[in-house]
């Protein structure tokens, strides 16, 4: 047995625990805000995808409604008909634009999972120094 250790009451060994969990959850913590500040980092290209198809699609739709609704006017097809025609076009072209930018923030994991593996690991920790 070795000396030191076996000396000190149980609840010496308790108020030490209790201090080296707390320090461990405290470190998890920081841990867990350290990698979803990486994830977060992570989405700012997609989210800026997102917002850049938003305002393509926008502009597509003011610059190409005028002039694309002009052009059929003239060429014989009723007012409302032409702004339909186009106004769809450019719905479906901005609806695909908006996918792809959510499809890439789908992929994106928000998951901590070191924190959640560590977490496992100092959970198993408190149970072997309780028994």
């Amino acid at each position: 047995m070795g000396g030191g250790r076996d000396d000190r009451s149980l609840s010496d060994l308790f108020a030490e625990l209790a201090h080296e969990t707390s320090t461990l959850v405290r470190q998890e913590v920081q841990l867990a805000g350290s990698e979803m500040s990486q994830r977060a980092a992570q989405l700012g290209k997609p989210a800026a995808a997102l917002a850049v198809a938003g305002a393509v699609a926008y502009a597509g739709f003011l610059a190409l409604v005028a002039g694309v609704i002009l052009l059929l006017g003239e060429a014989g097809l009723p007012w409302w008909l032409a702004a339909v025609l186009v106004g769809l076009a450019l719905a479906g072209a901005g609806y695909l634009l908006v996918q792809r930018a959510r499809a890439d923030l789908k992929q994106a994991d928000l998951m901590p999972r070191r924190t959640i593996e560590t977490l496992k690991e100092d959970g198993a920790w408190a149970k072997e120094q309780i028994r």
